[in-house]
This record gives structure tokens, sequence and C-alpha cells, in this order.
């Protein structure tokens, strides 16, 4: 009879021998599945200094880390990782701790008996209860999926530690292969030839050869190495930086933390040694020196402010970093981005989807590059293949070709049940893989809430099979008088984000009354776009639930692109934050489209308070926001015909102000004497312009807001605006007013500005 002790033996054998993983999985009860880890450690030879236990118990053997804690793994390699799964099932932990495991290694899951398992509520699922949920409302979809997913790949051993017997033994009897050829340097190479010999992969070598044109001085330059976990990017990066330091070059490093870029220095400090140069152990100094030239790590808060030291400048795990910090570090004259594809580095997907634009509008010549053969473990590892599918990390669209004539006119309109999902994989990697490309925070934990979170649902546009575009969105509101209070109190919501913000910063207590449905991804096929599917998506969306509830909503990272796509699909702003969100570098944006009286009435109220409030916040926590965003927040108030405004913004200026206001064209009033009527014209105008308006250019819109609503100095907006002079850009200014006035003005400020002709 098979024991623990031996199936251990066995898996980490084999895997040693093909250079691959296994996962060990032991259930049962809390106590025997612990005691039965150790037991199979031990017997696996696996020593408990190289062992990582993610989980709530104290008294292991091993290094222990909270499951919240799990990104402490990322930049380092372990033989064992243990995942406690008693507590919780967290998908961002599990990810974390497969790519972890090195080859040959062994990832152990402690979980309870697996039939009961989908049934039972963890701590996970305590936070995907939001009110007014409670546990009980949450399902079981995304364990049974991941349980059934255990039982059926390969390279995976299943143990009964209460009965003491194996269920699955999870050896693959793998045929014998050759080793695989070592890496050929390229023919022409500027770097070392003993740089290249360190390589593993042809790979490798080719992402280190793409930092040789560093060493030139020349024109800006930036490089992108993606690749997924384990395939040696970092290292490589490593092995290019201590290269350019010993060439003279001065190096600067920086990630989310200093561990993540353990590999890249340690291959740095190879460099170093071969050379003869003395450098400290891994883990002592955070900076090499090769005399003229150096490596040094920087944290992000700092990195930035050292560009003037840096001849070259390496971002790893940049996936992981603020898309407003990645700009930023466009002002080094040579960059290296170094980024996972897909998603548990844990900011899931800002780098491809808010940067890429922005990398390539910028003066930088940039080179890409993909890593796709494994560094660490086997190209037939069968773990990889597996924490893939149950996480869905590799999900995608349908290719191009399949859907290729897809129209709103031949899509069909369905809901996609949890349920559906589970039981056609094709449609939940199509439909996850859609929401993974619309939004740069989506990640493994956000497969468990689109499967479980009963306050979640999502529909889509479906042609011949395949989704075209999808749409999740979250049941907000409907809140019980003492929740609401609490809110209005300033405790915190889960899962009612846009009743949370009306409620607590913007002191409404009635705005947790009404339910409505909040958008919180809608994304089209890549292939489709402009077609007006997401469009259309909206419109059904809008047409199914406006039986059920008030309002639908939104909240996003406010781009003048997407403002001008939500304001042609009925929404309203209400809101902009006032700070930049830390991952998107962007200023967030609410935005509501009433369905019912209750919701027209809350979005009235709070688009009037908008406009009341905004030209105070513009001249002070949003004095840097694109003018461009201010125009659309204001332009969807004014544009959206489903509500009517509670209190009309009237311009409510005296005849004083009036004269003031009149005496501008001409250059008699000085616009910084009284700000306000101009302010308040401005905005009443923005209110109502339209893609069509006349009256005013977009540049002469974008003068009103940064001159006159953020209150910008007339020289940065001369410069800014393309202004020969500051005398220009201030006659461009009164040129603007009177045209507002002749369509606001009464008819005694056509008087005084024919006065002033």
């Amino acid at each position: 009879m098979d024991t623990v002790e031996g199936v251990a033996r066995a898996l980490v054998t084999e895997a040693g021998e093909t250079n691959e993983r296994r996962v060990l999985v032991v259930t049962g009860g809390r106590d025997a599945t612990r005691r039965a880890a150790i037991d199979a450690l031990e017997a696996a030879e696996i020593p408990a200094a190289a062992t990582t236990y993610l989980g709530t118990v104290e008294g292991v053997p091993w290094k222990r880390l909270s499951p919240t804690r799990a990104g402490e793994l990322l930049g380092t390699t372990r033989e064992s990782v243990v995942l406690d799964c008693h507590d919780e099932l967290r998908p961002n932990a599990l990810g974390r701790a497969v790519g972890a495991v090195d080859g040959g290694g062994l990832l152990v899951l402690l979980a309870p008996p697996l039939d009961a398992w989908p049934d039972r509520r963890d701590d996970f699922d305590e936070g995907l209860a939001v009110p007014p949920f409670d546990v009980s409302d949450v399902t079981g979809h995304f364990r049974r999926r991941f349980v059934s997913l255990l039982r059926a790949h390969r390279g995976i051993a299943i143990l009964d530690a209460d009965e003491g017997i194996v269920l699955r033994r999870g050896l693959t009897d793998p045929p014998q292969t050759r080793p695989p050829e070592p890496p050929t340097p390229p023919a022409d190479h500027r770097f070392p030839a003993a740089v290249y010999d360190r390589c593993r992969t042809d790979d490798q070598v080719a992402a280190v050869e793409a930092f040789e044109p560093f060493l030139a001085d020349d024109s800006p330059q930036a490089l992108v190495v993606e690749a997924d976990r384990g395939r040696g990017k970092s290292s490589a990066a490593g092995l290019a930086a201590g290269t350019l330091a010993l060439e003279g070059k001065s190096v600067l490093v920086t990630a989310p933390k200093y561990r993540n870029t353990g590999e890249a220095f340690a291959r740095a400090r190879e460099i170093f040694s071969h050379e003869g140069i003395d450098v400290p152990e891994r883990g002592g100094k955070r900076s090499l020196d090769a005399g003229d030239g150096w490596v040094a790590f920087a944290h992000p808060g700092d990195a930035l402010d050292r560009l003037d030291e840096a001849d070259v400048l390496v971002v790893d795990e940049a996936a992981a970093l603020p898309v407003g910090f990645l700009v930023g570090c466009l002002a080094a004259p040579a960059v290296a981005f170094v980024t996972t594809v897909h998603g548990y580095e844990g900011a899931g997907r800002g780098f491809s989807v808010r940067f890429r634009d922005r990398l390539a509008a910028s003066d930088h010549a940039v080179t890409e590059l993909s890593l796709t053969r494994p560094v660490r473990y086997s190209e037939t590892d069968p773990v990889e293949a597996w924490a893939f599918r149950a996480l869905a990390l590799d999900a995608s669209p349908a290719v191009d070709q399949l859907v290729a004539d897809a129209e709103p006119a031949t899509a069909t309109y369905r809901s996609l049940d949890p349920a559906d999902l589970l039981a056609d994989e094709h449609l939940l990697r199509e439909a996850f893989g859609l929401l993974v490309l619309a939004h740069y925070r989506t990640e493994p934990d956000d497969l468990a809430r689109l499967l479980d979170a009963p306050n979640l649902s999502a529909r889509a546009l479906v042609h011949d099979g395949h989704v075209v575009s999808v749409a999740l969105l979250a049941r907000e509101g409907g809140l019980a008088g003492d929740l609401r209070a609490e809110m209005y109190d300033g405790a915190r919501v889960r899962g009612n984000m846009i009743p949370d913000v009306l409620t607590s910063q913007l002191r409404d207590e009635r705005a947790g009354v009404p339910v409505g449905q909040r958008v919180v991804r809608i994304a089209t096929h890549p292939a489709l776009r402009s077609r007006g599917l997401g469009s259309h998506l909206l419109d059904r969306v809008h047409d199914e639930v406006s039986e059920d509830v008030d309002w639908l909503g939104t909240g996003y990272g406010a781009t003048p692109r997407l403002l001008d796509f939500w304001r042609a699909n009925g929404f309203a702003t209400v809101h902009l934050s006032t700070t930049r969100n830390e991952r998107s570098g962007e200023y967030s944006a609410v935005m509501l489209r009433p369905t019912g009286d209750a919701g027209s009435q809350l979005l009235s109220r709070h688009a009037a308070w908008f406009c009341r409030r905004l030209p105070g916040a513009l001249s002070d926590p949003l004095d840097d926001v694109d003018a461009d965003v201010v125009r659309g927040a204001l332009r969807s108030v004014g544009g959206t015909t489903d509500y009517e405004l509670e209190a009309d913004y009237d311009l409510a200026l005296d005849d004083r102000e009036w004269r003031f206001l009149a005496g501008l064209p001409g250059g008699v009033s000085i616009f910084e004497t009284a700000p306000r009527p101009l302010r308040r014209l401005a905005v009443r105008y923005l209110l109502d312009a339209t893609a069509d308006d006349d009256a005013l250019t977009a540049r002469e819109e974008r003068l009103l807001v940064r001159r006159v609503l953020q209150g910008e100095p007339w020289a940065s907006v001369a410069d800014g605006l393309d202004y020969h002079s500051e005398r220009e850009c201030k006659r461009a200014l009164g040129d603007a007013v009177g045209s507002v006035l002749s369509r606001y003005g009464p008819p005694s400020v056509r008087d005084e500005l024919e006065r002033f002709e």
C-alpha cells in the first residue's frame, strides 16, 4: 500500500529527474493534514529552511507567511511551498505560491475533504459577501471547478490524511528526454562571451543582447522584456546590468520591493565576481560599485528623483507598478521594462492595458522581446499548465478570424450565468479573457468573484458562439437604514462603491436607498472596436435591468476617450476624485444613467452639486487634471437628457459682474480682479457645449479650463496651448469670452461689448 512518505519521495524523485514540479494535495482535518505534510517533506528530504508555509497556524517548522502577504514570494525561489487552504483559498496566493516553486520542487496544498470543500464557506468567501448579501449567498463554483482540475490534471497527488490513504499518486511516468542543448551566443556581440555563457536558454541570450544598444549614448531607447514567470527575464536583466556597469554605465534598478530584484542582483554580482570585483553576499548591500560604473537599487518613490544620476534605468516587475510612475520612467535616456505577462504579479494588466500606448507615443525607440522557454523548470512541466487553467492566467478572447464579421445586428445578447461558465470552459475563458484585457487590475481573485460573488453578474454579446463583448455588473444600493447611517458616519461598506462615494464623501445619506447596477468592467473584442458593440451591449443591459433597478453607474480612470464613450451612452458625471489612482495614474470619474424615477432624482441632485463644487476643486486638488477630462466631464452633465438638473446651473450674476465680463474682450477688465463670474460663465458654456458647437474651438475651451478654472499661470498656458506669447494667449481668452457672452449675456452686455470694440 502506498504511504504518504512513499508518494512524496516518488513525486520529488520524478520531478527532479525531469526538472518539473509536482503538487501534493493533503486533505482532511487541519491538524492531520499539517502533520502529514511535515512527514511528507521530511521523507522527500526537502529541508525546512527551503520551504515556505502560507497559512495562519503558528509553530510549523517552516518559514510562515500570511496568505495576504504571499506577494513576498515574488522574485524568490523555493524547493517547496505549503499553502494551507483550511481558512481560505485565495486565488492570488495560490498563483504566487506556484510561481515560487523551483524545478524539481513540490507545491503542497492542505485542504478539507475534497467532496465537501466546495460547499464550505471560508474567509475568502466572507469577503465576497457584500451588503446586502451574506455569506450564505456565496456559491462554491470556483472551488468546485478547482477540485475537478485537481483530480484531472497530471502531476497532482491526492492524500487523505484522516484515513492515511493515497487517493491519487500523481506520477506521470514521463519518457526520458535529452538535456536541452546549451544556448548559442550571438554571432556579433558587444558584451563579453562569458556573459552569454551564463544564459540558460536562447531566449535569455536574446534578452541580454537586447541590452547591448544601451552601451551607446544616442537617442532615447526603451526595451520591453515580457515573459511568464520562470523564464529568466530578471536574471537576463541582471546579467546585462552588471555588464553595463563594468563598461562604465550607471544602472539604476527599481521594482515594487527590493526582494523582487533578488535574481537580478544575484546575476549582476556574478558578473562582478567573474571580473575579480569584491561584492557583498546576496542579501547585503543594495548597490554594486565597479569604479566608473555601478548598479544600485532605488525604491519607486526615490527612483524618479535619481534619474539624473543614471545612464540606464531597469524597471523590474513593471506590471506591478503604477502607470503614472512608468510614464515618469520615460524621462530616462535608456530604460528597460521587465514584466510578467500573466497576472499574479499583483497589478494585473496595467502595463499592457494603460501604458503601452503612452510608450508608443514617446520619443523613445522601442524594442520588444518575449521569452517563452522556462528556465527554472522544464517546458513539459505539468504544474504550470494546471495553474494557468485553474486561475485562467492565460485566458484570452476568441481568435480574430472567428469573430471578424460580428456586428450589433448579428450578435446575440445573453446572461453569463456562473453555472453556464462552469459548464463551458471555452465560454469562461473567452469572457474572462476579455475582462482581463479591459482593466489593468484584473487578477486571479477576480475569477473567483465572477463565479461566486452574489452581487456580481455578467452579460455578453455572442457571435457564432464566441464572446465579442462582455460587461461585468455589480448590484449596489438598497441598503438598510442603519447601514446607510454607518456609511454616512464614515464606515466603509464593501461592494457598494457608488453609494459609498455619494454618501460618505458627498454627504447624501439617501444615496444608498435606490438600487443600481454598476458596470465594473466592459470590454469588446480588440478586433471589433468602433463597431458599436459596447454601446449596443449597454443598451441591452439598460433595457433588461430597467424593471429591476433605479440606475446604471460606472467608476473608472477618466480619459477623454472614455468620457466621450460613457456620455454617448447616456451617462452623466457626478464626481471626479481629488487624488490620482495609484495604479492608473488617472483621476477617477463616477457617472450615472437613470433607469427610473429614483435614479433620475439621485442623478439630478448630484449632477447639480458636481457643477457647483467643481470650479473650487479645479483651482486646488484638480489643478493638474487634463483639460479634456474636464471638458468631457461637464459635457456629459449637460448633454444627458434622461433627467433634469436639480436647480439648473444658474449663472446668478449681477449687473456689475456682467459689466466686468463685457470688459474682458477689450482688455478693460482684468480677469484676476474677479475670477468668479468668468468661472461660472465657463462652467455654463462647457455644460452646454456639444461636439458640433462652433462657438469656441477645442483650443479655446482648453484655455477656459486651464487658465480660468484651474488658475494655471499665463506663461504655462501659453506654452502648453502653443500660443506665441502671453499677450496672444490673453487676447485669445478675451475673444473666447466675447463669443460666450454673445450667447449668454443680457442685452446690456451687447451694448458694453460694442462700446469697447
